[in-house]
């Protein structure tokens, strides 16, 4: 934890009370300099073109150290949407898709626009017993984003296994802080602009060996290639996951490759301990208060129907959301006890609530 506390001090500088990183993650300052070095050389006439493809490798090492499985496994792009699209083009006609209620339209969309696939869907809770003969899907996000709540993973896997369907885990609300093990899903995808501290630009898709023999390489261009070529069909598509990458964003997977690497120095086991002591104690202290917030040891905090505070308390400084209703507060690394005390004693203002010791 001392590590963390250090390189957190050393990569940010507090300027608002920010408890939304379930929205955007706060860049650290060294990949700010990536942008900014990346940027500079643009504009000077880089000789080199628009960016170092090794930043975009180096950010896919980095996420399968971070997730525990080969980086051949590990397919680079932009967003989650096109990731899930690829494997919504997978199935055959038909197949029935499995899904929580309330899931993030990024990963039940791709699969409605099909228009012949058999979408169903069931209570988070319920998800594991909703699996059926048949199913051939299950896909559904680790830490759900509009209350934070965290999905029984091993429930959902057994029962997948136990009726020979394939899974795909979104991570995006979950990388970064809660432990990944990326290969015990067939597919993984992961938006790394939350917890995984990247801009926007960037996500990852994990693939299981088995399941790359039935995904389509849809948009396979120069970067899907074994060995480099420019001009002229690709005659030999990669052996690994990465013939799934999209061209890379140079200005994010700069900053990524940074970011990534922060993670990799602090290790997820101490954020996720951080993450979780912080959000127990705001749990704690809105229940002192009277509110009564989704229960659970998720690094997201919701508080069902609070999310009309979400303006006056952006007016004084504290970021959170409104998601479904719910006062969304989302902790990470960079937020300390402190924080949790400020946002506390804004919502004690109006409850008529006094908190003895309170931090204003």
């Amino acid at each position: 934890m001392e590590t963390l506390r250090t390189l957190a001090d050393a990569e940010f500088a507090p300027g608002t009370t920010y408890l939304n990183t379930a929205s955007c993650g706060r860049l650290p300052r060294r990949a700010v300099q990536a942008v900014k070095t990346l940027a500079d050389e643009l504009a000077a006439g880089r000789p080199g073109g628009a960016g170092d493809y090794s930043a975009m490798n180096a950010a896919r090492r980095s996420f399968a150290r971070l997730s525990g499985v080969d980086e051949d496994r590990v397919a680079a792009g932009g967003s989650v949407s096109v990731h899930v699209g690829l494997i919504a083009a997978s199935l055959p006609s038909g197949a029935e898709v499995l899904f929580p209620e309330g899931e993030f339209s990024s990963v039940i969309t791709p699969f409605t626009v099909r228009g012949d696939l058999k979408l169903r869907y069931a209570p988070l809770d319920a998800l594991a017993d909703a699996v059926r003969p048949g199913t051939a899907l299950v896909a559904f996000s680790a830490v759900q984003s509009a209350d934070g709540r965290v999905a029984d993973l091993a429930a959902v896997r057994s029962a997948a296994a136990a009726h020979g369907a394939r899974t795909l885990l979104d991570t995006s609300q979950s990388a970064g802080w809660l432990p990944l093990d990326a290969g015990a899903w067939d597919f993984t995808v992961t938006g790394g602009f939350k917890f995984l501290l990247c801009p926007r630009g960037v996500s990852f898709l994990t693939v299981t060996e088995q399941a790359q023999e039935s995904v389509p390489p849809l948009h396979a261009g120069t970067y899907a290639a074994e060995t480099e070529k420019l001009y002229g069909p690709i005659e030999e598509l990669a052996r690994s996951a990465r013939r799934y990458d999209e061209p890379p964003s140079y200005l994010a997977y700069h900053a990524a490759e940074q970011s990534l690497a922060l993670l990799e120095e602090i290790g997820i086991e101490a954020v996720h301990a951080h993450d979780a002591a912080l959000a127990r104690q705001f749990r704690a202290g809105l229940t002192d208060l009277g509110y009564e917030p989704l229960p659970g040891d998720s690094a997201i905090v919701a508080v069902p129907g609070l999310g009309d505070r979400v303006p006056e308390l952006a007016r004084v400084g504290i970021v959170v959301s409104d998601r479904a209703g719910n006062l969304r507060a989302a902790f990470h690394l960079y937020n300390s006890a402190a924080d949790v005390e400020r946002v506390l004693d804004r919502l004690a203002d109006k409850s008529g609530t006094a908190r003895p010791g309170g931090c204003r």
